[in-house]
């Protein structure tokens, strides 16, 4: 498909989104060419706070939505795009099928980090929120026996445009688009040097940490430069409190890590930032002894992914706990 229809690839991939199985009862499109799937889940039936307005300075004002649940993530090339062009096809499909859009807003007239963090957004690598640079939208359809509701997360790295499609309704039975997961697999990525990952590891971080001795903490979102956590929640440290809670006499290092831009001696020095950071936040948040924690930084010298490219910094900015086997 040629570069130059970007706006019509995004109304084709919507207008198929709008028509899941379930949801609308019509056949889906292919996905187009140009659009890389790079999360897809789903909930036969929960629950979710869909926002209904900025944050407030002290929270962010949701209703709660129950239903199926689907979780969409794409990335496209940019190509010179807003996240304001990006978006704008994708309302226009949905307020052609029928939706009332309830909410939208754009980075800092949301509440920009704690709205952001106040969202159900997928982590890092399949879904990117720049925090100076994303839209939300919110629409719902009312129907006989309830409401459909439909959010969108809109954002953007140098080269790629990230949306995150979010649909609650009635059942979904089947998988809407075609993936490369296969069963009893989960999710594959494909990384910036080439490499498959899972977009949802099947073993939990207490399983990788006793399996590989290590784990990258998942959700631990850090913009270049930055060192600051938010306030959650945050799955992954958690899951990492009650392993810790359940080996008192187990510690981790919590080591940071950056991507390449700026020198090593003050990369290093932003890393471990983000790692004490983390550490703050088991120790004051969550309770955990502060002599079962150590946090280190390495800078940019143990890369996840290629530094060249945009997807790949971003994914190398982490946090990771590593088992210290030393004692």
């Amino acid at each position: 498909m040629s570069a130059r229809r970007p706006l019509l690839t995004l109304a084709l991939l919507w207008s198929g989104l709008l028509l899941w199985p379930g949801l609308a009862g019509a056949m889906v499109p292919e996905i187009p060419e140009m659009a890389t799937v790079a999360a897809d889940e789903t909930e036969a039936a929960s629950s979710l706070r869909i926002p209904t307005g900025p944050y407030d300075g002290q929270v962010v004002p949701s209703q709660r939505a129950e239903g199926a649940i689907r979780r969409l993530v794409w990335q496209a090339p940019l190509d010179g795009r807003s996240t304001l062009q990006v978006i704008d096809p994708l309302k226009a499909e949905l307020i052609a099928g029928g939706y009332r859009i309830a909410f939208q807003c754009a980075a800092a007239g949301c509440g920009g980090f704690d709205f952001r963090f106040a969202t159900d957004t997928l982590p890092e690598p399949a879904m990117h929120v720049d925090l100076g640079d994303f839209r939300f939208l919110a629409a719902e359809k009312a129907r006989p026996d309830g409401t459909d509701h439909v959010t969108l997360m809109v954002s953007r790295s140098e080269e790629r445009a990230f949306v995150q499609v979010t649909q609650v309704g009635r059942p979904d039975p089947a998988p809407a688009v075609q993936s490369t997961k296969s069963p009893g697999d989960s999710l594959r990525i494909e990384t910036a040097d080439g490499r498959s990952a899972s977009a949802q590891d099947e073993a939990t971080l207490a399983d990788r940490l006793a399996r590989d001795g290590h784990a990258v903490l998942a959700g631990i979102d850090f913009a270049t430069a930055a060192a600051t956590l938010g306030t959650g929640p945050f799955t992954a440290l958690e899951a990492l409190a009650d392993y810790l809670r359940a080996h008192p006499g187990s510690k981790v290092v919590l080591v940071g890590h950056t991507d390449t831009q700026g020198g090593l001696a003050g990369n290093i020095a932003l890393s471990k930032k983000r790692a004490e950071a983390v550490r703050d936040h088991l120790v004051t948040k969550l309770g955990i002894p502060a002599a079962q924690v150590a946090a280190e930084g390495v800078g940019f010298l143990a890369p996840l992914s290629s530094n060249a490219t945009d997807r790949g910094r971003t994914e190398n900015r982490r946090v990771e706990a590593v088992l210290d086997t030393s004692q």
